[in-house]
């Protein structure tokens, strides 16, 4: 893995974005899954970077210490791993990007299993450990980004072109999980899996199903775009800081089209975010935010035509039910 910059000796930078991205980057042709270079001795290569003590280790040589804004915690469990490599179906015409590799100990399984690895590191000081410790592995480039202003269609052109499909595979800061789960799917990218280690609670909520606790905006955010699987519960233990909650390895299935047909996303989840504004409260009270008080009798009327009870809670209802209440509500000039 070799570092680069741009032929004018600056660092590289996507699109109208003024923030530079710089790579360490490797002369391999695309499309073949990493081999282990060359001179690298055989004890190093065969020590996972994902136990306790080669974290350890890796931790002490570069002098690193943990930032907790930034939610590092690296993972140290070789079996989680495996499932998280399992469920993202990674092959050598495949290629993976990675939000926050840390010390790389997903990095380097994601290397053996794909043919490009793009991981994006918003810490500066972790770029010399990723050099150092992937070097053997020449199908990886480390982008130094903040993955909220990385201009990812840029990105897609510049790190996967021609591969046979590409799937977010990564450990997620779990500050940013939502916001960075949203850009990956609001940006309509041409993925074939999200692959990702988050919180428990975010986990469920993804997955969840209409009528229980855990269903929300968040469950119709990502099921709109994708079909989520639980891949396992992770505890807190399979990470170097340990973590005071569980966490969970969660497959989103980009689907090939939306889950319901809606002539406006941007009124869709407007919607969908207004019934849930008040949880306690009924769909016909929350939804008054949006047609006005003046008008609830007819906000109640409209709900009946979809065949909606209007004291119904937001949390019952299917993403269909959502899609044709919100259709109703713009036909009646309700929703603008």
């Amino acid at each position: 893995m070799k570092k680069t910059t741009d032929k004018n000796g600056g660092a590289k930078k996507y699109g109208p974005h003024t923030k530079p991205y710089q790579y360490y980057k490797s002369s391999k042709p695309e499309g073949a899954a990493a081999k282990p270079a060359s001179g690298i001795g055989s004890n190093e290569i065969l020590k996972e970077i994902a136990t306790s003590s080669r974290t350890r280790d890796i931790i002490r040589k570069h002098g690193f210490t943990f930032k907790k804004s930034l939610g590092q915690n690296f993972l140290i469990n070789s079996d989680v791993l495996d499932q998280i490599i399992a469920a993202a179906g990674l092959d050598e015409t495949r290629g993976a990007l990675e939000v926050g590799p840390g010390i790389g100990s997903l990095t380097e399984r994601l290397a053996k299993a794909a043919g490009k690895v793009a991981s994006v590191e918003i810490d500066k000081r972790l770029l010399p450990i990723l050099e150092d410790v992937l070097s053997p592995y020449e199908n990886v480039n480390v982008v130094h980004s903040d993955i909220l202003k990385t201009d990812l269609q840029q990105l897609w052109k510049e790190q996967f072109s021609g591969l046979a499909g590409v799937s977010v595979v990564a450990n997620l800061p779990y500050y940013v999980t939502t916001p960075i789960i949203m850009k990956l799917l609001e940006e309509r990218l041409p993925l074939e899996n999200i692959v990702v280690m988050v919180q428990k609670e975010v986990a469920l909520r993804m997955a969840a199903k209409p009528g229980g606790k855990d269903f929300g905006s968040l469950s119709i955010a990502v099921q709109y775009y994708c079909e989520p699987e639980l891949v396992c519960i992770v505890p807190g233990k399979a990470f170097i800081p340990a973590p005071n909650v569980e966490s969970a390895v969660i497959k989103l299935k980009r689907r090939l089209e939306p889950a319901v047909s809606v002539p406006d996303e941007a009124k869709f989840f407007q919607v969908v975010q207004t019934a849930f504004a008040q949880r306690r409260k009924t769909l016909a009270n929350n939804l008054a935010a949006l047609s006005g008080k003046d008008r609830k009798g007819e906000l109640a009327d409209l709900l009946l035509a979809c065949d909606i009870k209007p004291e119904r809670r937001a949390e019952t209802l299917s993403l269909q039910e959502f899609a044709r209440v919100c259709d109703a509500l713009t036909r009646s000039g309700m929703l603008v």
